[in-house]
Order: structure tokens, then C-alpha cells, then sequence
């Protein structure tokens, strides 16, 4: 199994504004291009409660929607057929997809290790940080904005070590910047 966390943040390390947006960051077609890449490449999905209720309810959509872009119409595609694990204490069977296995925010760590393949997470900033911490996270992708938001919602909910930097690539046509680190 190989754990990919990918997220965008800000030039000063943030995730979201402060009431929690992250839309507020630079997410141009060279970042969708780029997440479209790990999607494709991933045998499933890896979700905390808030970004599944906001990835779910647009990208399966998107599949059909004729006004959609040819990239996200194959990220709708994808989302409609891909395993997905949500980690979640409030949602239901009732809240999800039936392709979609809840688990427990206590029993994570243990479900991240049955998944197999190759797992790939978006947003869903606290359980990659709490996964992250246990040392169940393989690789950590950031796309740096280039915005600086000067406060929000700091990528990172605590101090992190052992990160070791494996690439660095401006995204084509994009001022956002990759940084791809390996977790130990």
C-alpha cells in the first residue's frame, strides 16, 4: 500500500481562509491537470468527512455536465466508480455512495493498512495529518499557490518531521509550484 496526500496551500503554509474556504487558493487548470495525474493512478480513495461532502456532491456530476471541461469530466467519471473510504464519526451508510466503506476516526489507521494499492488523498487535511503522524503517510504532494493569505487554516495541525524533498516542478502554464516530499 502507498498513502499519497496532496494538497494546495498558500506561499505562508495555509490550507484554507479562515472560515475554512479553500477555494480561495490559485486551484488553475495545471493543479486540476495534476490532480487528474494522481487520480488516475490511484486504486482508491482516501477521504475525511467534510472534503468527501464537498468532492461527492460536484465531481460525480461533472461526468455528464456538458459545460464541463474535458478534465473534469474524467475526475467526474473516476469519482463515480472509485473505491472511496471516508474517515468519519458523524456520517451514516445513509450520508455516502454504496461504493463508499465509512471508518472510524479511532479505527483509521488500522483500515489505511488493509486498503492495498495505491491510496490517494485530497484536502481531508485532518485525517492526512493524523495519519501522517502515526507514519502511515508515504508521500506528501504540495502545490504551492502563489498567494500569500496572511492567516487561515495552517496546512499542517502540528510540527512535522522527517519529510525529505524528492521533487520540485513548476506546473506548466501555472505560477504554482510542486513539492513532492517522501514521509519516513
Amino acid at each position: 500500500m502507498s498513502l499519497i496526500a496532496c494538497n494546495i496551500m498558500s506561499l505562508d503554509g495555509f490550507y484554507a481562509a479562515t472560515d475554512g474556504n479553500p477555494l480561495v487558493l490559485p486551484m488553475d487548470t495545471a493543479f486540476d491537470a495534476y490532480n487528474l495525474e494522481r487520480l488516475r493512478a490511484a486504486d482508491s480513495l482516501l477521504l475525511g468527512a467534510n472534503s468527501y461532502r464537498m468532492f461527492m456532491g460536484f465531481w460525480p456530476l461533472q461526468a455528464t455536465n456538458p459545460a464541463a471541461s474535458s478534465v473534469h469530466r474524467e475526475f467526474g467519471k473516476i469519482y463515480g466508480r472509485i473505491p472511496v473510504t471516508v474517515v468519519s464519526d458523524s456520517l451514516t451508510s445513509d450520508d455516502v455512495t454504496p461504493e463508499t466503506t465509512i471508518v472510524r476516526r479511532a479505527d483509521a489507521g488500522t483500515r489505511v493498512k488493509e486498503l492495498g494499492g495505491n491510496v490517494i488523498t485530497f484536502g481531508s487535511r485532518v485525517t492526512w495529518n493524523a495519519l501522517l503522524a502515526a507514519g502511515l503517510v508515504d508521500e506528501v504532494h504540495l502545490i504551492v499557490g502563489a498567494t500569500a493569505l496572511g492567516e487561515g487554516v495552517p496546512v499542517f495541525t502540528g510540527p512535522v518531521d522527517g519529510l525529505a524533498l524528492i521533487e520540485t516542478r513548476r506546473l506548466d502554464g501555472s505560477d504554482n509550484v510542486l513539492l513532492r516530499y517522501r514521509a519516513s
